[in-house]
Protein backbone atom coordinates (compact mmCIF):
# COMPACT_ATOMS: atom_id res chain seq x y z
CA UNK A 1 0.00 0.00 0.00
CA UNK A 2 3.31 2.56 -0.43
CA UNK A 3 0.90 4.34 -3.04
CA UNK A 4 -0.50 6.24 0.15
CA UNK A 5 2.57 8.36 0.52
CA UNK A 6 2.35 9.83 -2.91
CA UNK A 7 -1.03 9.76 -3.45
CA UNK A 8 -1.44 11.95 -0.17
CA UNK A 9 1.75 14.08 -0.96
CA UNK A 10 0.50 14.73 -4.61
CA UNK A 11 -2.68 15.85 -4.20
CA UNK A 12 -1.37 18.16 -1.15
CA UNK A 13 1.18 19.44 -3.19
CA UNK A 14 -1.29 20.07 -6.57
CA UNK A 15 -3.42 22.20 -4.20
CA UNK A 16 -0.26 24.57 -2.88
CA UNK A 17 0.42 24.98 -6.52
CA UNK A 18 -2.71 25.36 -8.12
CA UNK A 19 -4.31 28.79 -8.88
CA UNK A 20 -7.56 29.90 -10.62
CA UNK A 21 -10.21 27.71 -11.71
CA UNK A 22 -9.40 24.09 -11.54
CA UNK A 23 -12.72 21.88 -11.92
CA UNK A 24 -11.58 19.22 -14.50
CA UNK A 25 -7.60 19.10 -11.86
CA UNK A 26 -9.98 18.81 -9.29
CA UNK A 27 -12.04 15.91 -11.03
CA UNK A 28 -8.81 13.98 -11.76
CA UNK A 29 -7.85 14.31 -8.57
CA UNK A 30 -10.99 12.12 -8.03
CA UNK A 31 -10.44 10.01 -10.32
CA UNK A 32 -6.89 9.42 -8.76
CA UNK A 33 -8.15 8.83 -5.54
CA UNK A 34 -11.23 6.71 -6.86
CA UNK A 35 -8.52 4.21 -8.88
CA UNK A 36 -6.30 4.37 -5.51
CA UNK A 37 -9.27 3.55 -3.78
CA UNK A 38 -10.16 0.38 -5.83
CA UNK A 39 -6.17 -0.94 -5.25
CA UNK A 40 -6.66 0.06 -1.89
CA UNK A 41 -9.90 -2.84 -1.05
CA UNK A 42 -7.14 -4.97 -3.22
CA UNK A 43 -4.62 -4.62 -1.19
CA UNK A 44 -6.12 -4.22 1.93
CA UNK A 45 -8.09 -7.64 1.53
CA UNK A 46 -4.59 -9.22 0.71
CA UNK A 47 -2.51 -8.14 4.26
CA UNK A 48 -5.75 -8.33 6.68
CA UNK A 49 -6.98 -12.26 5.32
CA UNK A 50 -3.37 -13.03 4.42
CA UNK A 51 -4.44 -13.74 1.28
CA UNK A 52 -2.55 -14.26 -2.03
CA UNK A 53 -5.62 -12.60 -4.20
CA UNK A 54 -7.51 -9.60 -3.00
CA UNK A 55 -10.44 -8.77 -4.76
CA UNK A 56 -11.61 -11.05 -7.67
CA UNK A 57 -10.84 -10.20 -10.98
CA UNK A 58 -15.00 -9.64 -11.92
CA UNK A 59 -15.04 -7.25 -8.51
CA UNK A 60 -12.09 -5.32 -9.59
CA UNK A 61 -13.38 -5.14 -13.12
CA UNK A 62 -16.46 -3.71 -11.70
CA UNK A 63 -15.36 -1.07 -9.59
CA UNK A 64 -12.58 0.07 -12.65
CA UNK A 65 -15.32 0.27 -14.75
CA UNK A 66 -18.00 2.36 -12.30
CA UNK A 67 -14.78 4.80 -11.74
CA UNK A 68 -14.24 4.70 -15.69
CA UNK A 69 -17.99 5.11 -16.52
CA UNK A 70 -18.70 8.24 -13.74
CA UNK A 71 -15.42 10.09 -15.05
CA UNK A 72 -16.00 9.41 -18.55
CA UNK A 73 -19.84 10.99 -18.14
CA UNK A 74 -18.67 14.30 -15.87
CA UNK A 75 -16.14 15.18 -18.17
CA UNK A 76 -18.37 14.85 -21.43
CA UNK A 77 -20.70 17.00 -18.84
CA UNK A 78 -17.75 19.57 -19.01
CA UNK A 79 -17.49 19.88 -22.56
CA UNK A 80 -14.33 18.27 -22.97
CA UNK A 81 -14.77 15.41 -25.89
CA UNK A 82 -11.96 17.36 -28.36
CA UNK A 83 -8.99 15.59 -29.66
CA UNK A 84 -5.45 16.41 -30.33
CA UNK A 85 -3.91 13.91 -33.31
CA UNK A 86 -0.52 13.38 -32.39
CA UNK A 87 2.20 14.49 -34.69
CA UNK A 88 0.26 17.38 -35.90
CA UNK A 89 -1.89 20.43 -34.52
CA UNK A 90 -5.27 19.15 -35.53
CA UNK A 91 -8.18 18.70 -33.48
CA UNK A 92 -11.34 16.66 -33.96
CA UNK A 93 -14.56 17.00 -32.29
CA UNK A 94 -15.29 13.16 -31.49
CA UNK A 95 -19.05 14.36 -29.98
CA UNK A 96 -20.97 11.48 -27.99
CA UNK A 97 -18.03 8.95 -29.11
CA UNK A 98 -15.50 10.49 -26.41
CA UNK A 99 -17.44 8.33 -23.60
CA UNK A 100 -16.67 4.83 -24.37
CA UNK A 101 -13.28 6.07 -25.50
CA UNK A 102 -13.19 6.85 -22.06
CA UNK A 103 -14.21 4.44 -20.42
CA UNK A 104 -11.59 2.15 -22.54
CA UNK A 105 -8.77 4.25 -22.05
CA UNK A 106 -9.33 4.41 -18.16
CA UNK A 107 -9.59 0.76 -18.38
CA UNK A 108 -6.55 0.19 -20.71
CA UNK A 109 -4.60 2.36 -18.73
CA UNK A 110 -4.74 1.70 -15.27
CA UNK A 111 -4.48 -2.37 -16.13
CA UNK A 112 -1.13 -1.62 -18.00
CA UNK A 113 0.43 0.54 -15.61
CA UNK A 114 -0.73 -2.08 -12.71
CA UNK A 115 1.09 -4.79 -15.26
CA UNK A 116 3.91 -2.65 -15.48
CA UNK A 117 4.50 -2.72 -11.56
CA UNK A 118 6.90 -5.86 -11.46
CA UNK A 119 10.08 -4.70 -10.92
CA UNK A 120 11.60 -2.38 -8.65
CA UNK A 121 10.94 1.03 -9.76
CA UNK A 122 9.79 0.09 -12.94
CA UNK A 123 6.38 1.64 -13.04
CA UNK A 124 6.74 4.83 -10.54
CA UNK A 125 10.28 5.82 -12.99
CA UNK A 126 8.11 5.29 -15.89
CA UNK A 127 5.22 7.03 -14.45
CA UNK A 128 7.33 9.88 -13.47
CA UNK A 129 8.68 10.17 -16.94
CA UNK A 130 5.21 10.16 -18.68
CA UNK A 131 4.04 13.06 -16.42
CA UNK A 132 6.83 15.26 -17.15
CA UNK A 133 6.29 14.83 -20.67
CA UNK A 134 2.65 15.28 -20.38
CA UNK A 135 2.87 18.58 -18.11
CA UNK A 136 5.26 20.09 -21.42
CA UNK A 137 2.99 18.94 -24.32
CA UNK A 138 0.07 20.17 -22.00
CA UNK A 139 1.71 23.68 -21.53
CA UNK A 140 3.00 23.59 -25.25
CA UNK A 141 -0.53 23.09 -26.24
CA UNK A 142 -2.22 25.80 -24.57
CA UNK A 143 0.85 28.10 -25.82
CA UNK A 144 0.10 27.16 -29.51
CA UNK A 145 -2.88 25.51 -30.47
CA UNK A 146 -5.23 25.99 -27.23
CA UNK A 147 -8.66 24.35 -28.08
CA UNK A 148 -10.26 25.07 -24.99
CA UNK A 149 -10.98 28.62 -23.63
CA UNK A 150 -9.84 28.72 -19.61
CA UNK A 151 -6.40 28.34 -19.63
CA UNK A 152 -6.29 28.09 -16.04
CA UNK A 153 -7.89 24.91 -16.25
CA UNK A 154 -5.45 23.74 -18.51
CA UNK A 155 -2.13 24.93 -16.48
CA UNK A 156 -3.39 23.54 -13.59
CA UNK A 157 -3.35 20.28 -15.29
CA UNK A 158 0.27 20.35 -16.21
CA UNK A 159 0.82 21.08 -12.36
CA UNK A 160 -0.82 18.59 -11.72
CA UNK A 161 1.72 16.40 -13.78
CA UNK A 162 4.03 18.11 -12.09
CA UNK A 163 3.26 17.20 -8.87
CA UNK A 164 3.63 13.87 -9.57
CA UNK A 165 6.86 13.86 -10.84
CA UNK A 166 7.76 15.30 -7.77
CA UNK A 167 6.11 12.78 -5.68
CA UNK A 168 6.94 9.65 -7.45
CA UNK A 169 10.63 10.84 -7.13
CA UNK A 170 10.27 10.91 -3.59
CA UNK A 171 8.46 7.47 -3.76
CA UNK A 172 11.73 6.82 -5.64
CA UNK A 173 14.21 6.94 -3.05
CA UNK A 174 12.57 4.54 -1.26
CA UNK A 175 11.01 2.09 -4.62
CA UNK A 176 14.18 1.80 -6.18
CA UNK A 177 16.58 -1.84 -6.13
CA UNK A 178 16.32 -3.17 -3.68
CA UNK A 179 12.91 -1.49 -2.49
CA UNK A 180 11.74 -1.00 1.07
CA UNK A 181 8.01 0.26 -0.31
CA UNK A 182 5.98 -1.47 -2.43
CA UNK A 183 3.45 1.17 -3.73
CA UNK A 184 0.74 -1.68 -4.77
CA UNK A 185 -2.54 -1.83 -6.49
CA UNK A 186 -3.21 1.07 -4.59
CA UNK A 187 -0.80 3.12 -6.05
CA UNK A 188 -0.61 1.62 -9.96
CA UNK A 189 -4.28 1.81 -10.46
CA UNK A 190 -4.02 5.24 -8.90
CA UNK A 191 -1.48 6.30 -11.33
CA UNK A 192 -2.81 4.56 -14.31
CA UNK A 193 -5.86 6.44 -13.75
CA UNK A 194 -4.61 9.96 -13.25
CA UNK A 195 -1.93 9.71 -16.19
CA UNK A 196 -5.04 8.62 -18.20
CA UNK A 197 -7.27 11.55 -16.75
CA UNK A 198 -4.73 14.44 -17.34
CA UNK A 199 -4.31 13.19 -21.32
CA UNK A 200 -7.87 12.39 -21.54
CA UNK A 201 -9.13 15.64 -19.87
CA UNK A 202 -6.58 17.65 -21.72
CA UNK A 203 -8.04 16.43 -25.30
CA UNK A 204 -4.26 14.08 -25.58
CA UNK A 205 -6.14 10.24 -25.00
CA UNK A 206 -4.26 9.30 -28.29
CA UNK A 207 -1.14 10.42 -27.16
CA UNK A 208 -1.01 7.98 -23.88
CA UNK A 209 0.33 4.99 -26.33
CA UNK A 210 3.03 6.99 -27.44
CA UNK A 211 4.03 8.20 -24.38
CA UNK A 212 3.07 5.13 -22.54
CA UNK A 213 4.70 2.93 -24.68
CA UNK A 214 6.47 0.83 -22.05
CA UNK A 215 3.45 0.67 -20.21
CA UNK A 216 1.21 -0.47 -23.42
CA UNK A 217 3.69 -3.23 -24.34
CA UNK A 218 3.17 -5.02 -21.12
CA UNK A 219 -0.59 -5.15 -21.48
CA UNK A 220 0.20 -6.46 -25.06
CA UNK A 221 2.55 -8.69 -23.91
CA UNK A 222 0.14 -10.31 -21.65
CA UNK A 223 -2.67 -10.28 -24.42
CA UNK A 224 -0.28 -12.20 -26.46
CA UNK A 225 0.76 -14.73 -24.18
CA UNK A 226 -2.33 -15.92 -22.89
CA UNK A 227 -3.86 -15.69 -26.53
CA UNK A 228 -1.40 -17.37 -28.00
CA UNK A 229 -0.97 -20.47 -24.88
CA UNK A 230 -5.09 -20.56 -24.72
CA UNK A 231 -4.58 -22.16 -28.69
CA UNK A 232 -1.54 -23.67 -28.79
CA UNK A 233 -0.23 -24.40 -25.25
CA UNK A 234 2.56 -22.75 -25.65
CA UNK A 235 4.44 -19.46 -24.77
CA UNK A 236 6.00 -16.56 -26.45
CA UNK A 237 7.32 -14.97 -23.87
CA UNK A 238 9.89 -17.11 -21.00
CA UNK A 239 7.27 -15.19 -18.35
CA UNK A 240 4.41 -12.31 -19.24
CA UNK A 241 4.83 -9.12 -18.66
CA UNK A 242 7.95 -8.24 -21.21
CA UNK A 243 10.28 -6.97 -18.39
CA UNK A 244 9.62 -10.33 -16.54
CA UNK A 245 10.65 -11.97 -19.94
CA UNK A 246 13.93 -10.06 -19.77
CA UNK A 247 14.70 -10.47 -15.97
CA UNK A 248 14.53 -14.66 -17.36
CA UNK A 249 16.81 -13.93 -19.85
CA UNK A 250 19.43 -13.24 -16.69
CA UNK A 251 18.94 -9.27 -17.49
CA UNK A 252 19.31 -7.56 -14.53
CA UNK A 253 16.29 -5.22 -12.49
CA UNK A 254 18.28 -2.05 -12.61
CA UNK A 255 19.09 -2.43 -16.16
CA UNK A 256 15.39 -3.44 -17.79
CA UNK A 257 14.09 -0.31 -15.25
CA UNK A 258 17.24 2.11 -16.70
CA UNK A 259 15.71 1.05 -20.25
CA UNK A 260 12.27 0.91 -20.03
CA UNK A 261 12.71 4.25 -18.92
CA UNK A 262 14.91 5.65 -21.64
CA UNK A 263 12.77 4.29 -24.02
CA UNK A 264 9.74 6.19 -22.33
CA UNK A 265 11.92 9.14 -22.48
CA UNK A 266 12.82 9.19 -26.10
CA UNK A 267 8.87 8.60 -26.65
CA UNK A 268 8.21 11.38 -24.54
CA UNK A 269 10.33 13.13 -26.83
CA UNK A 270 9.70 12.34 -29.93
CA UNK A 271 6.40 13.73 -29.16
CA UNK A 272 7.02 17.01 -28.12
CA UNK A 273 9.61 17.67 -30.72
CA UNK A 274 6.60 16.74 -33.36
CA UNK A 275 4.11 18.27 -31.93
CA UNK A 276 6.77 21.70 -32.19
Amino acid sequence: MGGLFFVTSIVITFFLLSKGEKVISILSCLVFIGFGIVGFLDDFIKVKFAKNEGLTPMQKTLFLIAVAVISAIFSYRLGLNKLYIPFTKKVIDIGFWYIPLCVFVFLATTNCVNLTDGLDGLASSCSAICFLFSAVLILLQTATVNIYAKLDEFHNLSYLSISCVGGLLGFLIFNTHKASVFMGDTGSLALGGLFASIMIFSGNALYIPIIGIMFVLSGISVIIQVGYYKLTKKRVFLMAPLHHHFQHKGVSEPKIVFWYSVVTFLAGLVSIITFV
